[in-house]
């Protein structure tokens, strides 16, 4: 029997038939628009399968088919499907499973983009009730039930404050409810965390983050089985339009090529700084999952193998001349609103949330002017801890 290959060599060759391209190590670009075909009878029988043919781009294109591939392969799927973001991606995939009337339970700490869809677009256009809890108790979900519930939305670990979901007790109590799940795994990946094997039906991700990981590509992807995803292109993907672009799907393929290392960096750079930010009088409180003081740290240990570079932090002031005089004083930290790429970057989350969501929904973030996000890329950890270490002497 074959030996089946392990992650960072499936990354580097999974589905790609060189033979097909003159033995291309690089496969090209499929930068066409539509694919024409020899009689009616061979279009005619690519629209009985439009799932699996290629017909126009918005649907299926060789350079996206690979890349998704890939991602299949990395998260444990039976198929997946990119999307042009990753908004775009969770969009379809909550839509695939409700009905106007249907009843949503998710988190508190919920990224606000997906928090405004639940509560403001699909409350309004499709009268859907949302119940958010704090989720780091099973009983939070249990409790939260209605006969209506169709969705159990998650994000582990979630926005802001990278608080843990139980994820197997998620999704088993939701089969034994006939209820469908989706979660947003961009942080962890597939490499440190595995939602599909703990039962979760569909895994999301924001593929401009580290899949992509180098800050030059905005997409998203679904993972799940066959049957879902398969019905998911047919309405949410080819109705609504959310197609990515062969281009972007090509920069993917190159990105996965060094996701296994990229992501080891990250973590090793992520923990250097979180033990220095805990340990610095400055700092309140390190929200994050990989260090012994995270509430959750035993949880997270079950159900991840590493951690990513996205990380929390409160600063011990009030002052907002002083937060502000922090966050500016930094250099190698830019600020920018993304993550997960390969350069560092500070972020206030309450700067975004003050302005997308309700007063009682930011409350409920449990954040503050004074808590900061930071994610740690790929330069000399040194570097970064010097960089924070300076901001920090702006406070008194």
């Amino acid at each position: 029997m074959k030996k089946k290959s392990g992650i960072e060599t499936q990354l580097q060759h999974f589905a790609e038939e060189r033979s097909r391209y003159s033995g291309a190590v690089i496969p090209p670009i499929f930068q066409n628009s539509l694919f024409t075909f020899e009689s009616w009878e061979d279009i005619n029988r690519a629209f009985d399968d439009r799932v699996n043919s290629y017909i126009y781009t918005r649907g299926n294109n060789p350079t996206i088919e690979l890349a998704e591939k890939k991602i299949t392969e990395l998260a444990g799927g039976e198929r997946a499907k990119l999307f042009g973001s990753g908004m775009a991606a969770i969009s379809a995939a909550v839509l695939h499973y409700l009905e106007p009337g249907d009843h949503i339970i998710t988190i508190k700490n919920l990224y606000s983009p997906t928090s405004n869809l639940f509560n403001k677009y699909l409350k309004k256009k499709m009268n859907i009730e949302v119940s958010q809890v704090p989720g780091k108790d099973i009983e939070d979900f249990k409790n939260a039930i209605e006969k209506k519930t169709k969705l159990i939305y998650l994000e582990s670990p979630s926005t802001a404050i990278f608080g843990l979901q139980n994820i197997k007790a998620a999704a088993d109590l939701a089969k034994a409810e006939g209820i469908r799940t989706v979660i947003d795994n961009t942080w962890a990946t597939p490499l440190f965390q595995r939602p599909l094997d703990m039962g979760i039906d569909i895994e999301v991700h924001s593929c401009s983050k580290y899949i992509g990981g180098h800050s030059d590509v905005v997409a998203g992807v679904i993972i799940g089985a066959e049957e879902d995803i398969s019905d998911i292109y047919i309405n949410e993907f080819e109705l609504l339009g959310g197609k990515t672009a062969p281009f972007d799907a090509w920069l993917l393929i190159r990105s996965l090529r060094t996701l296994a290392m990229r992501m080891m960096k990250h973590q090793e750079n992520a923990l250097e700084i979180a033990y220095y930010l805990e340990d610095h009088p400055k700092i309140k409180r390190v929200n994050y999952p990989g260090i012994e003081s995270h509430p959750q740290f035993e949880l997270g240990k079950k159900q991840m193998t590493g951690y990513s570079g996205l990380m929390s932090f409160l600063l011990n002031t009030e002052d907002f001349d002083e937060i502000k005089s922090f966050v500016n004083s930094l250099d190698v930290f830019r600020i920018g609103v993304s993550w997960g790429g390969h350069e560092s970057l500070v972020f206030a989350p309450a700067v975004s949330y003050i302005k997308e969501l309700s007063p009682e929904q930011f409350d409920a973030m449990g954040i503050t002017p004074g808590d900061i996000r930071i994610s740690v890329g790929l330069e000399d950890s040194d570097d970064l801890i010097h960089d924070l270490d300076t901001a920090l002497k702006s406070i008194t």
